[in-house]
């Protein structure tokens, strides 16, 4: 079984990274998917939540990038679908 992360937005970013750091280090489960939206694509601003946080870099970037709200969830979702769905 894969447990697959989706973070986005900035309190997802600061709520995820001790919950992966607890499944990484967890014999019993297998190693945690990060999947990134790309929501926050901007260089300097996902670095920031990576390294400051400590999180690992994403398995999956689904490159959301910029848009309104209704965009973004749109896109995060197709996008999502199509990681998903074998």
């Amino acid at each position: 079984m894969k447990i697959l992360n989706v973070v986005g937005a900035r309190p997802n970013f600061m709520k995820i990274a001790p919950l992966m750091e607890e499944m990484q280090n967890s014999p019993d489960i297998t190693p945690p998917l990060l999947v990134h939206t790309g929501q926050h694509y901007d260089e300097k601003m996902a670095h920031y939540f990576f390294d400051d946080l400590g999180l690992p870099r994403s398995d999956m970037n689904l490159e959301v990038s910029s848009g309104s709200h209704a965009q973004q969830k749109a896109a995060s979702m197709e996008r999502f679908e199509e990681l998903v769905v074998c």
